[in-house]
């Protein structure tokens, strides 16, 4: 596993490596996130314990505006070429930051790296057996808390095309593994990609959670 966030994470640096100054200003998948906000928040993935209090020093009433907003201070705080030198220099070592494990690790580079890509119209294709394990993940994680968007799923069979790959019960819902994973984490960019009997009801409740 560590070998596919390390390879993952020097794919995202060549991405961002390859973006012009206007890319690195557009919005990304996140809401209210920047490619370049999201950029930031990738080099905070490996907080030690002083960083992570850091962090939670400027709670902002939730952790999804708490990590918000540290990745906005990381971005006014770093240009786009030192970003991209801090997320090479630090991709080789098998850390995770603190509270976490090495799965939430492989979700945060496999998802934010899509984030980015996808909005500017560039291609990274996901790892099936890695997006097969972050999916997985995401399903059943008890701690970190869920995201809110595993409660969509909820009620339907999730099958992958592209690997061995299933999960729940209930309606059939086919698509590839990464669309799979992005739908899991709220991508609703992800819903053309599915197909199946209940690809309709989950694309329908989707959007509704928004």
């Amino acid at each position: 596993m560590w070998d596919v966030i390390v390879a993952e994470r020097l794919a995202l640096a060549d991405l961002l490596d390859s973006l012009s100054p206007e890319e690195w200003s557009r919005p990304s998948l996140c809401a209210s996130w920047t490619v370049h906000d999201v950029a930031a928040h990738m080099t905070m993935q490996q907080l030690g314990i002083a960083d992570a209090v850091g962090v939670m020093r400027a709670w902002q009433g939730s952790m999804a505006r708490t990590t918000r907003e540290a990745a906005r201070r990381r971005a006014a705080a770093r240009s786009p070429a030192q970003i991209v030198a801090e997320i090479r220099e630090t991709a080789p070592r098998h850390r995770h930051s603190i509270g976490v494990t090495k799965l939430e690790t492989l979700i945060d580079v496999l998802v934010h790296t899509q984030d980015i890509a996808l909005p500017l119209g560039r291609r990274h294709d996901m790892p099936p057996a890695a997006a097969a394990a972050a999916t997985t993940r995401v399903l059943t994680m008890r701690w970190p808390p869920p995201l809110p968007s595993t409660r969509v799923l909820t009620g339907f069979r999730l099958t992958a095309t592209d690997i061995d790959w299933a999960h729940g019960d209930g309606p059939e819902v086919h698509g590839p593994m990464a669309a799979l994973l992005l739908v899991a984490t709220g991508r609703q960019v992800a819903l053309p990609s599915l197909s199946g009997e209940g690809a309709a009801g989950l694309s329908e409740r989707l959007r509704l959670s928004r």
